[in-house]
């Protein structure tokens, strides 16, 4: 009988136990797959959001420790573009509301500067871009139009008693801005009560003989004020405080499937030897060594950690693509689960397997072929 072959009958031999602990490894290794997938690929699309549209550098208040509440005077965006090296600093308001009827909470809205520059990388299915001359407008993003069952020429109402008009659905090839709502940022502001203040400014800089001259300007737009805080658009994202709190709430989720997945597996283990012990007897006296026993029982643990992430991860990519499909959750996330995520998932699986049999593997290795042979 190949070995392969021989590790394969002993871990179906119990089926009821084996087929509860590749579900236990399930659970652990789609808990990883499905919850740091999400964010992750939230993380991913809000990165891409900047970096898609040419953005280098993020200009905010330093200090604040959500990046929603920073307060600038929007007359730094002159003073910034006024730096050797800036090609544009584009300003930006954002604030979050709750369309409870809807089922939405967190909508994102983002106040722009009424100008069709802004608006060259959406494509609008309907309607147009806000324009100067507008009052009381909004474009809304194709999800987000979806969720909330609004087309071209609807009101919506954005704040109490503060009614709009879709003047235009658009398309963006970002996850994130099709699921947000669009205003005029003097509308914004007026709205919020934040007179000629912003959140921050996106800055695009022009390309230099020795490249993009971004570290000098990092430094000439912190030196114009000391509240002002530049960061490349990467590490911005990275430090956002809303996305560090959602991959530690994932991880810390995903340790405690992983603690019950590993549990699952030691359990199995130590029955399943318990159970053979005067099989092993057998094997020894015939002349399987120490090395090859522990190859055995920690091929069985691996084979049954392997099958479960296997089914773990095919559970967490079809309920990732699920969740796309629900109104709280559409436009934050594409439902794509990136690939080292996936690899992560299978490590993690390895080490459950290496893990829960490693007890089992040691005592099975240490049985003297005379006493295993005399076990009842």
């Amino acid at each position: 009988m190949k070995f392969l072959t021989f590790v394969w009958k002993n871990a179906t031999r119990r089926k009821l136990r084996s087929s509860l602990t590749v579900f236990a490894v399930a659970i652990a290794v789609g808990a990883v797959v499905s919850l740091v997938g999400i964010a992750v690929s939230f993380e991913r699309s809000f990165l891409g959001l900047y970096e898609a549209n040419g953005i280098d550098l993020i200009v905010v208040r330093a200090g604040v420790a959500q990046r929603l509440t920073s307060v600038l005077d929007e007359k730094l965006g002159g003073r910034i573009q006024s730096i050797s090296g800036v090609k544009r600093a584009i300003p930006g308001l954002v604030d979050v509301v709750s369309f409870a009827e809807a089922g939405l909470d967190g909508v994102v809205i983002q106040g722009w500067v009424p100008e069709p520059l802004y608006f060259e990388h959406l494509h609008f299915l309907a309607g147009r871009p806000i324009q100067k001359q507008d009052g009381k407008t909004i474009i809304l993003g194709a999800i987000l139009a979806a969720n909330l069952g609004k087309k071209l020429h609807d009101t919506l109402e954005v704040f109490e008693n503060q009614t709009f008009e879709v003047v235009g659905v658009y398309e963006s090839y970002n996850v994130f801005e099709n699921g947000c709502m669009i205003m005029s940022l003097a509308q914004l502001q007026r709205l919020t009560d934040r007179s000629h203040q912003v959140t921050g400014f996106s800055v695009m800089l022009e390309p230099e003989p020795g490249g993009k001259p971004l570290d000098r300007v990092r430094h000439d737009i912190e030196s114009l004020a000391p509240s002002l805080k530049a960061m490349p658009v990467r590490e911005h994202v990275e430090t956002l405080t809303e996305l560090r709190v959602c991959h530690a709430m994932a991880w810390l989720t995903s340790a405690v499937a992983l603690l019950i997945g590993t549990a699952g597996v030691l359990n199995t283990m130590v029955m399943s030897i318990h159970e053979r012990t005067r099989e092993i007897g057998i094997l020894r006296a015939v002349g399987w060594g120490q090395w090859r026993v522990v190859r055995a029982v920690l091929s069985e643990s691996l084979m049954l950690s392997l099958v479960g992430a296997l089914l773990g991860t095919l559970g967490a990519t079809v309920l990732v693509h699920l969740l796309t499909r629900l109104p709280a959750a559409n436009g934050l996330i594409d439902g794509h689960v990136p690939l080292d995520v996936i690899g992560q998932g299978f490590l993690i699986a390895v080490l459950v397997g290496l893990l829960g049999g490693s007890v089992s593997a040691y005592r099975a290795a240490r049985m003297l072929p005379v006493a295993a042979l005399r076990h009842d």
